[in-house]
């Protein structure tokens, strides 16, 4: 499918420099725009990390591309579902958004981790809220474009020979 010289070590560095730099974007907005991620943003940010870092140690390990792709890919399915979320939330008519909750590092010394997780999945009005657009659509719906980019990227190198 590629030829033997782009293949091993290119597509899995795409996929890392990629996370990278998202997560970079993701801090930028946070620090330099003054914008608070939600909940759901903070857990989009654990899936990019761990994609990243799933397809940095591909690139660098060159082998055992079945598994990395599968890794890489249960990744970027887990916050393409966590963006769906968000999207879906951003979407509902503004009386059936449902109210804002505790922040992520209450709920984390609060609660057990199994509630605390249920809590932020289901979402709250924060994660509803749009501060930000480009070419009409939301960060989130960015990012659910980003992890499919991601997921077909981890089946491309799950799907390479030697």
């Amino acid at each position: 499918m590629f030829n033997k010289g782009f293949m091993p070590r290119t597509l899995p560095a795409l996929g890392a420099l990629i996370c990278a730099g998202l997560l970079s974007a993701a801090y930028y907005f946070q620090f330099a725009r003054h914008l608070e991620p939600c909940p759901l943003c903070i857990f989009q940010r654990l899936f990019y990390l761990a994609a990243g870092l799933v397809f940095l140690v591909a690139a660098i390990h060159n082998r055992a591309r079945i598994i990395y792709g599968i890794l890489s890919g249960i990744f970027s399915l887990g916050g393409a579902a966590v963006a769906t979320r968000q999207v879906w939330l951003q979407h509902l008519p503004a009386d059936q958004v449902p109210e804002c909750g505790p922040g992520l590092n209450y709920m984390l010394e609060g609660f057990p981790i199994g509630k605390t997780l249920r809590m932020v999945l289901r979402g709250s009005g924060e994660c509803a809220k749009v501060d930000w657009r480009f070419l009409g659509f939301s960060m989130a719906e960015w990012s659910l474009a980003a992890f499919f980019f991601l997921f077909i990227l981890a089946i491309l190198i799950a799907r390479s020979r030697k």
